[in-house]
């Protein structure tokens, strides 16, 4: 306990929930670092492909960049409208899922949440990648390095969503002032005169042309490029951690953060095209570009380790959207609904912790390549970008309301062009990679329709709306904790009822909406027994609990306490991990107190 408040802090009052939302500066730091950091390396991929038909190739790298520009201008108009008609949060599951249907919902809730694992894995990698090209004698230590910067980011996110953006917001911030400053400065050298442009020489390491300039290739390179657009809809995805007004100021962050990202995509790749830059194995294109503009000297590291922070920073934008995303689908019962609840410090822990736990196992099996993880890139986020301008454009046919024809054509402009980008990128990198990512996806919606089954198992056995009557009255003096009424819960009162008279249901207040259901329906179920309401300011049932039980030992050295535990147990062992563990728990607690006897009701559910 003293190391977890040592790393990760105190525990937040539920009450100082509205403290923690934050800023349009520091949001633009948390929710767009994913998007603006791609930079570092969709004009490396554009090239890499352009390259194998030939140094002249590499001149169709500005037009598929303008291609690409267009299309981030397409989704910023496009989300701006989500924004607005979800102010509660609008991310592609919940557009999809409520316009189309449960199985595109799924499909686009499967999708993000490969993106989110593999946004940190690649934006981590890339980081790397930039240090090391800066500083080759790294290269050998980069997994290392990459696991190091994962755990840390686990820890800092885990301390809190408005400490850990006040952490990042300074150097994301410093970060893009500094590869804006090399655009910039790239671009006045050009007007000054003080450069000329350089055709590139050869191809990577000495290769020769390897295949033909085609409409394929050059459709191949415009997918590589399109890892730039990534990102974008995480903002609409967190419009809840907006300071009010929520909408507003996601709409305004969302626009800052694309004027940003297409400002700094298109410098780079315009300038990597008059410098004649070409991708090296050993060096990435942004370094090149620092080397040529800067030369070697304090600027250029500054800018390599600029970019190495902010794509390792572009991370943590998935620890915001990814746990975000699986408290929505734990509220639909599509997840364990342990991932809905808040930790100590008002984030959602055991998201944040998952996460970085799969990224690291990502990382070690594609041993940080970025080149090798990219082609699993951008698949799954265009899948759920085309299916949330799906899901407006039939909101828009259906809802109608005002300037709903000019909105129907935004979306529908932004589902067409989403769409062909999917289609290109499956195409294009499905033998790349790709294929991982597409087979990946019908078994995770299986999981998550069989979690939901799981969970409408349970709610069938356990609901009391079935012609129950409430039992008979016996005798007992018992301490009951609860969290809610259901069959479980009634049928330990049942039992507690022969063994005692002084009987008290305990009900620690850790949601106050909840604990008024609670109050309403014990009124009807509670058969007589006393309902005691323990506040909890911090949310701490477990220490709650223990103190009441002490204190009632305490008023009667002489007396005993009986705590009957309902607890409901699945009819299959791998179910258990859908549900809290808090009575064994407590059970933990109290086994070995003094004058304490526990009793364990089970409500054993059915196959």
């Amino acid at each position: 306990m003293l190391l977890k408040r040592l790393l990760v802090g105190s525990p937040i009052k539920t009450a100082h929930a509205a403290h923690e939302r934050l800023s349009k500066t520091v949001a633009l730091a948390i929710f767009s670092s994913n998007a603006i950091s791609s930079v570092a390396y969709a004009t490396e991929e554009i090239l890499l492909v352009l390259i194998l038909a030939g140094t002249a190739a590499v001149a169709w790298s500005i037009p598929i960049s303008l291609a690409i520009v267009f299309l981030v201008g397409v989704l910023t108009i496009s989300y701006r409208q989500i924004i607005h008609e979800y102010p509660e949060g609008g991310g592609a599951y919940i557009v999809a899922r409520s316009n189309i249907g449960e199985w595109p919902g799924l499909i686009a809730a499967a999708a993000l949440m490969i993106d989110y694992v593999l946004t940190v894995a690649v934006s981590v990698a890339a980081g790397v990648a930039a240090i090391t090209s800066a500083v080759p004698s790294l290269f050998e230590h980069r997994i290392a390095i990459g696991l190091v910067a994962i755990i840390l980011m686990v820890m800092v996110n885990l301390r809190g969503i408005r400490e850990s953006g006040m952490v990042f917001a300074i150097p994301t911030h410093l970060s893009i002032l500094v590869l804006l400053g090399m655009v910039g400065m790239g671009g006045l050298q050009i007007l000054m005169g003080y450069t000329q442009p350089v055709p590139p020489q050869a191809g990577p390491d000495g290769t020769p042309i390897v295949e033909s300039l085609s409409a394929f290739l050059v459709l191949r390179a415009f997918a590589g490029g399109c890892t730039a657009v990534t990102g974008m809809e995480v903002i609409s995805n967190g419009v809840k951690a907006f300071r009010k007004p929520e909408p507003h100021n996601a709409s305004v962050t969302m626009l800052t953060m694309s004027l940003i990202l297409a400002t700094l995509f298109m410098g780079i790749s315009g300038l990597a095209y008059y410098y004649g830059i070409i991708p090296k194995a050993d060096e990435t294109v942004v370094s090149q570009l620092a080397r040529t503009i800067f030369g070697g000297g304090p600027l250029y590291y500054v800018t390599q380790i600029s970019t190495m922070i902010l794509l390792i920073l572009a991370a943590n934008s998935a620890f915001t959207g990814f746990p975000y995303l699986a408290s929505i689908l734990a509220r639909d019962s599509f997840m364990p609904h342990q991932m809905a609840s808040f930790g100590d410090r008002l984030v959602f822990s055991n998201g944040i912790t998952i996460l970085g736990v799969l990224a690291v196992l990502l990382l070690v099996l594609f041993q940080g390549d970025t080149h090798a993880l990219i082609p699993l890139y951008a698949v799954g986020v265009f899948v759920s970008f085309t299916l949330s301008q799906a899901g407006m454009v039939k909101r828009w046919m259906v809802k109608k309301g005002p300037h709903w024809r000019k909105k129907l054509i935004i979306n529908g402009i932004g589902a067409v062009t989403t769409g062909v980008a999917t289609l290109i990128i499956g195409g294009t990198k499905f033998m790349h990679g790709a294929w991982i990512v597409v087979a990946l996806t019908p078994p995770i919606i299986m999981w998550f329709r069989s979690i939901r089954a799981h969970y409408i198992a349970v709610d069938e056995q356990i609901t009391l709306e079935r012609g129950h009557r409430p039992p008979m009255p016996r005798k007992n003096t018992v301490i009951i904790p609860i969290s809610g009424v259901n069959r479980a819960v009634i049928r330990a009162v049942d039992y507690a009822r022969s063994r005692g008279t002084d009987i008290r249901a305990v009900l620690v207040d850790v949601d106050k909406e909840n604990t008024a259901k609670v109050e309403m329906q014990w009124a009807q179920w509670g058969c007589g027994v006393q309902l005691v309401v323990l506040p909890s300011p911090y949310r701490s049932v477990m220490v709650t609990l223990l103190d009441y039980i002490e204190d009632t030992l305490e008023k009667d050295p002489h007396s005993w306490v009986t705590v009957v535990i309902p607890e409901i147990l699945p009819a299959r062992w791998w179910q258990n991990i859908l549900h809290n563990q808090r009575a064994l728990l407590l059970k933990g607690a109290l086994l070995f107190k003094e004058r304490v006897i526990l009793t364990d009701v089970p409500f054993h559910l059915e196959r």
